[in-house]
């Protein structure tokens, strides 16, 4: 079996197992969803959602946020972890959007990646899930169950999205990499991963995940 039809049967088994996606980061618009996706680095998606609530009660658009002071959005964010980094990057961000982009979030990969505390990886979220631009972000998980399911060689992020890309037609990216993510937490976890109980690795898992 070609890696083109293994990923093919893989999209069916996460199309029958998730046809519904939705944005497990709660949002109002594409400035909360930027806010929540930075805040998400090295923090569950539960916890954002915990933490957001309160913040943009605050101040839920640039214009608001800037007259917030950075020790103020450190300590609502502090239970996100980073909270020092990411405080400064949501309190520059905003003044960039503002002063740049008439408080309206860009809708290109350059411009948000130009933006302080955005990767290549949260642009791609925001890209795909507020503007509905095909992209495919790449975290940890994706990675680790591409390289699973011998999709990519896991040498890195950027290989792995080039892989994926290549792989799945690109009017499916969007809800992919949302599905690849909750089959992850529900069947291939990082942890206590059992290949003959995974629905994906039981049938297209890597060699070696059976040694």
């Amino acid at each position: 079996m070609t890696k083109k039809e293994k990923a093919t049967e893989i999209a069916k088994i996460l199309d029958d197992l998730y046809p519904e996606t939705p944005i497990p980061l709660d949002h109002q618009d594409p400035y909360t969803l930027l806010v929540a996706v930075l805040l998400s680095a090295q923090c569950t998606d539960k916890r954002v959602n915990q933490v957001t609530p309160h913040l943009f009660k605050k101040a839920n658009t640039p214009k608001k946020m800037i007259k917030l002071e950075v020790d103020d959005i450190k300590a609502i964010i502090r239970p996100c972890g980073l909270s020092p980094r990411k405080s400064k990057a949501i309190s520059e961000l905003s003044h960039i959007i503002l002063d740049k982009h008439n408080g309206i979030v860009p809708q290109t990969f350059e411009d948000l990646e130009a933006l302080p505390g955005v990767g290549h990886k949260t642009a791609s979220v925001v890209m795909s899930q507020a503007f509905g631009f095909p992209a495919f972000p790449v975290d940890t998980h994706i990675h680790r169950l591409a390289y699973r399911w011998a999709l990519t060689t896991g040498k890195n992020v950027v290989k792995t999205e080039a892989d994926l890309k290549r792989l799945f037609p690109k009017e499916s990216w969007n809800k992919l990499h949302l599905q690849i993510i909750f089959f992850g937490r529900e069947y291939c976890p990082a942890r206590g991963h059992d290949p003959m109980e995974c629905p994906i690795c039981s049938k297209y898992g890597r060699k070696s995940l059976f040694k």
